[in-house]
This record gives structure tokens, sequence and C-alpha cells, in this order.
């Protein structure tokens, strides 16, 4: 009986700062898939370079764009992988065995994913294990959900593994924040108009973050790096709600005129 094959499958634009990470620790795959987005970089070089095959494709938004990625994938399974991710090599060779040796009814596999930030492994303060469903038998996962919120479903039995992806999450604390300014917008649209009550609430759900992230989760265990998390979790929160109260005045502005 002939050994099943794997695919890696990546999203990237302007990755190239990072992406090599991933390239290297996916050379066991049987095939690395990238769909670039119109990268500006060299980012498409890098891959071909490490002998994946990249496909180039506008962005279509996370679900959509990891769906093509799914799609295109020719392997009898697919690991799908964000460009700031990493395959540990404990997971790797538990990735191997485990697609080896899968019942029939087993649709696919989740693994925690382990931080790297400000210089530590964050493994406190909800970060960790943070469970992700990544590995599929081809032809029976899809991604689904909305902006910040997709996911992949899997189309029967889901075992979980225990070794993790390593994840850099954020290059800085500036990345953060960039990222923390980018996704509030998108909560805040898909909420949509709020009033003055609504921030009044965000900050209460604020202190209720920072309180939950810090302490109830231990994010103090994670030392300076623990507090920094907190506290711009506590931000994002708060962010996400000021911003829905400003699009009521954006209304109210073009009401006036």
């Amino acid at each position: 009986m002939e050994r099943p094959t794997l695919s890696v499958a990546v999203i990237t634009k302007n990755e190239a700062d990072r992406v090599g990470q991933l390239l290297k620790s996916a050379q066991f795959a049987n095939e690395i898939l990238v769909v670039d987005s119109g990268s500006t970089d060299h980012t498409r070089d890098l891959c071909r370079s490490s002998g994946a095959i990249v496909l180039e494709h506008p962005w279509m938004g996370y679900t959509a764009q990891k769906q093509i990625a799914l799609e295109r994938a020719a392997a009898d399974w697919v690991l799908s992988l964000d460009a700031d991710e990493v395959v540990s090599a404990g997971l790797a060779q538990e990735i191997c065995t485990v697609i080896g040796n899968a019942p029939p009814d087993v649709g696919g596999f989740s693994m925690p994913r382990l931080s790297y930030y400000l210089g530590r492994w964050i493994r406190h303060g909800g970060w960790y294990p943070d469970r992700k469903v990544r590995l599929v038998r081809k032809g029976q996962g899809r991604w689904v959900g909305e902006a910040l919120h997709e996911k992949l479903v899997v189309d029967g039995r889901l075992i979980q593994l225990s070794q993790p992806i390593l994840h850099y999450v954020y290059r800085d604390i500036s990345d953060q924040l960039a990222t923390i300014d980018r996704f509030s917008g998108i909560a805040a649209s898909e909420r949509g108009r709020a009033s003055g009550l609504y921030v009044l609430a965000g900050l209460g759900h604020a202190i209720g973050k920072f309180a939950e992230c810090y302490l109830w989760k231990m994010g103090f265990m994670d030392g300076w790096a623990g507090l920094v998390i907190a506290m711009n979790s506590a931000w994002y929160v708060f962010l996400k709600h000021a911003k829905a109260w400003e699009m009521s005045l954006d209304e109210n502005h073009s009401t006036r005129h």
C-alpha cells in the first residue's frame, strides 16, 4: 500500500522576511503550495527557490484565499499554515506517522499552537494551547467564516495531535498595534454603528479582558511580555467598541450636510 502524500498550503503577501522559516520546516512534505496575493517584495521568488509551487490570485479575504489554497493542493492530506507559522520537528514526525495510519473515518487533525513574542514562548494569558484544526484529508475539509473568524471545518472524525505549530505572531509591538488597529476596524464594521453607551460598555469589557488575560489565565507568568499582551488585548476590545461608535458620528455628519 502506497504511503499517503502531504501538501503544505500557505497564503502570502509580502512575507519575505519570515516565510523562509516556514518553507524550511515544510520540506518533509511532498508539495508546498503558496497562493500569493500580489506581493511586492521577493516572497514569490523565495518560495519558488525553496521548491514551492506558487500561484498568484487576487486577495479575496482570509476564508476564500485559504479555501483556494486548500482546493489547489494535490496531495492526499493538506496542512494549512500561515506565513508566520513553522512546523516543529516533533509535529512533522507526528504528522508523517498519523497520516500513514489514519482510519478511513478520520477526516482531520488538530494541534496546539505555541506563539513566540517579545523574546519568549508565551504559555499563558489564553495564548496556549490555542488548538487549531489545520490538517485535513483532501476533499474532507473546507474553510468557513467571515473576516477574522475563519476556521477549517472537517467532514469525519477529528483527532488531536500533541506536538505544536510554532507561531511567530508579531514582528514587534508596533506590528501588534498595527494589527489591532486593522482588526478592530473590521470587527467594528461587522458590529455596525453604535451609541456612546457602547463605548462605556467597551471600557468595562476591556477591564474584564485585562483581568482575564493577566490574572485568571495567568499572563503574569509570562513576565513583562504577559503584561504587554494583556494591555494590548484590553486595548483591542475597547478600540472595536469605540470605532463602532465613531461610525455613528460619520452618519450624523453626513445627515447634517
